[in-house]
């Protein structure tokens, strides 16, 4: 049977990404307020589910050719290390670095735009630890005949459609029923967040405790 854990854990991420206004749902909301048509908050998930999917595909990929030619130890910590840096540098110098599209952005634009926020927020890096136990790990064995690379393209799809969903219920809610305005009394530091969970992720993989 194989471990449900490494799955959970990624669909998990993808939910907090969901969750987090900067990954899409707020930028759906602003376009469908703009437009003034609550069919273009629905229509525009999919182009960002699947601009955030591209990202995540891309660095899963990077992992599974790693496992391929380097020690796991090594691909341990070095995403461990990989993760702290990041942390680091998207606590620094992260508000420096934002993806500005206008509210005139079509459907490409918005794959563009979000494949490259979940890059700069280093979205991809954070499921390494998760996938290494699918694709480099026991999960791969008890898989059987599924190859690394199918791991990893099972857990990109699990986290997308973890993210989507939840983005779509977010959005639907603060579109329909609360506003934007809501964001000024209830708002959370998820940037701080997503620090703290990048850190304590690398710190634990160089640790060998995931």
């Amino acid at each position: 049977m194989i471990e449900a854990s490494p799955w959970l854990t990624v669909a998990g991420l993808g939910a907090f990404h969901g969750l987090n206004p900067a990954m899409g749902w707020l930028f759906a909301v602003a376009l469908g307020l703009h437009r003034q048509s609550r069919t273009i908050v629905i229509v525009s998930l999919l182009p960002i589910a699947i601009g955030h999917a591209i990202s995540i595909a891309a660095v899963a990929g990077l992992l599974v050719v790693a496992g391929a030619f380097v020690p796991h130890d090594l691909v341990r910590v070095g995403a461990g290390a990989s993760l702290l840096v990041w942390a680091a540098y998207h606590w620094r110098f992260g508000h420096r670095h934002r993806v500005r599209f206008g509210m005139q952005v079509g459907l490409c634009g918005l794959v563009v735009w979000s494949f490259l926020m979940a890059a700069t927020h280093g979205a991809g890096l954070m499921l390494w630890p998760a996938l290494m136990q699918t694709c480099l790990g026991g999960g791969a064995a008890a898989a059987g005949s599924v190859s690394p690379m199918a791991s990893a393209l099972a857990g990109v799809g699990i986290h997308t459609l973890a993210m989507l969903a939840t983005t779509a219920v977010i959005a639907v809610i603060v579109h329909e029923c609360l506003g934007v305005a809501v964001l000024r009394s209830a708002w959370l530091n998820f940037d701080l967040l997503w620090v703290a969970a990048l850190a304590v992720a690398g710190a634990l993989l160089i640790a060998n405790l995931i």
